[in-house]
């Protein structure tokens, strides 16, 4: 059951992956070219569906998803923080142009990474691609940001520059966040600093609270890991796991069992990740998997509302004022 629990805590983390995104964003228009190589910087087409539109989970949704904030609203509330960051930035005489949001999209739509939450689900994808992503999803595009001075960081951040040329600590990744760090000067050019820098001002003029995505993704990881306990889901994964090694693949507990082994190390499926991928998919089908289970969490999560139905109820009220915030800032910003 190890692997489960990662499993769940990584649907958990997801939100505070892409809040950390946060500060990577931009607001030049959609026919801005990636220098190197001509492509969009943004490209929506690469950006992943709100619901799924093929596969074993396409149509399918789960309750806590209506507490979940999209890929486009979170790219359009980054967008507008750096609209922000960048006009904050000028006051103080300092030009910045930081990375735009949305260049690089994750697989799923929001943090309940529905597509992979069950395992694999798509065949026509694990067909060509076997447990990898797509080849869309796996390039990074590159936005150069000039090498920011130690004022220019303390105005943007609220806090020195971290020292990345001191011995690192036991246990501490040379590339750790935080080093060296301490509080910014109180004020620049004559001005006071920001509380936070202009990026700790940017999100308080946008009213963003980012604990409130972590709350909804910890609960949907709760809902993943009290599933994995259910007796049908039980029943539904030894069906899954006796179909697979019917097909010669022993040993696999579960469909996270079946990831783990099919993943190559260089990122390019070869011809036996794909046909355990094919096998699996054709496994849950067979078993019915996904809905058995999809419908069990489904139970699970509707309780979790309804336990904390006042405290999401705040948090989707406050997903859309941050929207509505957002979508002025973006509307009134030059583009």
């Amino acid at each position: 059951m190890k692997h489960t629990k990662r499993i769940a805590a990584a649907v958990a983390l997801t939100a505070s992956t892409l809040l950390l995104s946060a500060c990577s964003s931009g607001t030049a228009p959609d026919t801005t070219k990636n220098a190197a190589d001509g492509r969009p910087i943004v490209n929506k087409e690469n950006w992943p569906k709100k619901i799924p539109t093929s596969g074993l989970t396409k149509n399918l949704t789960l309750p806590l998803e209506a507490y979940m904030s999209s890929y486009e609203d979170q790219v359009t509330v980054e967008q507008a923080a750096n609209d922000l960051q960048q006009s904050c930035m000028k006051d103080y005489g300092i030009d910045l142009t930081l990375p735009r949001a949305g260049a690089n999209p994750p697989p799923s739509d929001n943090d309940a990474n529905i597509e992979r939450r069950y395992g694999i689900t798509d065949r026509a994808e694990a067909e060509k691609y076997g447990y990898e992503l797509p080849p869309a999803l796996q390039e990074h595009t590159e936005q150069p940001m000039r090498d920011l001075s130690g004022v220019e960081v303390e105005v943007l951040t609220g806090h020195t520059k971290p020292e990345s040329t001191q011995a690192p600590k036991a246990g501490v990744s040379m590339a750790a966040p935080g080093q060296g760090v301490a509080p910014a000067r109180s004020e620049y050019d004559g001005k006071k600093l920001k509380t936070g820098g202009c990026i700790g001002w940017s999100k308080s003029q946008l009213g963003v609270k980012e604990a409130d995505s972590i709350v909804v993704a910890q609960l949907a990881g709760d809902s993943l890991m009290q599933s994995l306990k259910d007796d049908k889901v039980i029943k539904a994964i030894a069906a899954w796991s006796s179909c697979m090694n019917g097909k010669g693949h022993a040993g696999l507990a579960d469909p996270y069992k079946a990831m783990d082994q099919g993943v190559t190390n260089d990122g390019k499926p070869s011809k036996e990740s794909i046909a355990l991928a094919v096998d699996d998919i054709d496994c849950k089908k067979q078993t019915d998997l996904v809905k058995i289970w999809s419908d069990v969490e489904s139970v699970i999560q509707k309780k979790q509302i309804a336990d904390n139905k006042s405290q999401l109820t705040g948090i989707q009220g406050q997903h859309g004022k941050e929207i509505a915030a957002a979508r002025k800032q973006m509307a009134a910003s030059p583009q």
